[in-house]
Formats: C-alpha cells, structure tokens, sequence
C-alpha cells in the first residue's frame, strides 16, 4: 500500500524530517530573540559598555586610537564592506528582486521580501529610539552617521534581507551542496559587514550582535510564516481536488 507516491515507512520518514526541520526553525527564533534580549539589557545597564571599548580600541594602533590597525587601504575596503549594508544598497537590491518575482508572479515570495525589508526598518528605526544609545566616542569614526547605535541597522538588515533572498534563491538550486553554498555566502556577507561597522568605529560590537541576531530572529519568523501560509493553501487545494473527485 502506498500514499501518494510514497510507501509508509517514506511517509514516515518525510513527516517526521519536515516536523523536526520546523521545530529547529522554532528554536532559532527563540535563541537569537533570546540572544538580542540579553545584548540589549546589558547595553541598558551598560555592563557591557568595558568589553565594547576595549574591542573598539583593539582596532587602533595602541595610544593613537585615530590610527587604525592593518594595511593602509583597509579602512577603503572597509567602507566598500560596509556600503553592502547600507540603506542604499539594501533598497535597489529590494527593488530588483522585488521587480523580477512580480514580473514571474511570484507574489507570495514578493510579499515575504517586501515584509522582511519594511519590518526590519520598522523595528531598527523604533529600536533605536527605545534604547537611545549613541554612538561610540571613545574612537574617531571613518565614515559620517547621524542616527543612534543600537541595534545596528546595516547587521540587523543584511542578516534579514540576504538571508531572506538566500531562501528564495535556495529552491530553485539543484542540490544540497549548492544550497548550503547560497546560505553561507549570505551568513559571510552579514558577517564582514557587522565587523567593518566596529572597524570603521560606527558601533559598539554589542550593536551589531544585537543587529545580527534580531535579523536573524525576524528573517526566520517572517520565513517560517511564509512557509505555514504556503502549507494551508496545498492543504486546501488538496482538499478541493479530494472533493471534486468524491463528486
């Protein structure tokens, strides 16, 4: 006996690796929420304010903190790393992939990337307020900012959004190899990104783990979701398709 096109003990086996790949979904969503709660109470009580300095100052010549660390043109690349975060770049990479999935009609993935960009604003923007923390003064800045520094938004955007985009390009990747390829590239970009904001002296490194892991935890929940959404629209198709056939 068979269901669908699987035997029992298939069934079985896809059943239960969906349930336990959803209960691992679950569970990063609450550790990197988690996470972020923890960096942003200890930025309230500033017992983490020591550590943020000293790695601050890691980055500068010993005594000369306008001085940074490494080649000389790295602090250029910095600023090149970094501009990938940044508001700019963030809104036309949006609007491409957001142009081409409406021209494939493609309009559930269209409605995940459109939540994912305007939510992560919302909630950087609003964070930022609550908390009030300003920059860092203790190093000179490499690059102009004007805004508040928790959480950072080029961390918190870059995790959310190429994450986001890594999951709706994984699908359509022929192997396992290749889709684990697409979600590295995306973890390494936000990575170089959040370390050239503490670079360039723009933020505390307790901005961006806060960035990180609150991108993370909104990009999971807006994927996760997507993806229960998707599954009660198969379910009801199904079950119109099982109707009509009893017709």
């Amino acid at each position: 006996m068979q269901i669908g096109n699987l035997r029992p003990a298939g069934y079985a086996r896809t059943l239960f690796t969906r349930e336990f790949r959803l209960l691992i979904t679950i569970l990063v969503i609450v550790a990197a929420f988690w996470t972020f709660l923890i960096v942003a109470e200890a930025v309230r009580h500033g017992t983490i304010q020591h550590f943020d300095d000293a790695v601050l100052l890691a980055f500068r010549e010993a005594g000369h903190p306008e001085i940074p660390r490494g080649p000389a043109r790295l602090p250029e690349t910095m600023r090149d790393i970094t501009s990938l975060g940044g508001g700019t770049v963030i809104a036309l990479v949006t609007f491409a992939v957001a142009g081409y999935l409406w021209l494939r009609n493609r309009y559930r993935a269209l409605a995940l990337l459109l939540i994912t960009v305007i939510g992560g604003g919302v909630l950087d923007y609003g964070l930022k307020l609550i908390v009030g923390r300003g920059r860092p003064t203790v190093v000179p800045h490499f690059v102009n900012v004007d805004s508040l520094s928790f959480p950072s938004g080029h961390s918190l955007m870059s995790m959310a959004v190429y994450l986001v985009l890594a999951a709706l390009l994984s699908p359509q990747l022929p192997d396992r190899r290749a889709r684990v390829y697409v979600v590295a590239v995306a973890l390494f970009l936000t990575f170089i990104i959040g370390i050239s904001r503490v670079y360039l002296g723009v933020h505390y490194p307790s901005d961006v783990l806060g960035g990180w892991s609150l991108g993370l935890a909104w990009a999971t929940l807006c994927w996760l979701v997507a993806w229960y959404v998707e599954q009660r629209r198969v379910a009801r198709v199904g079950m119109l398709v099982e109707e009509q056939k009893e017709v």
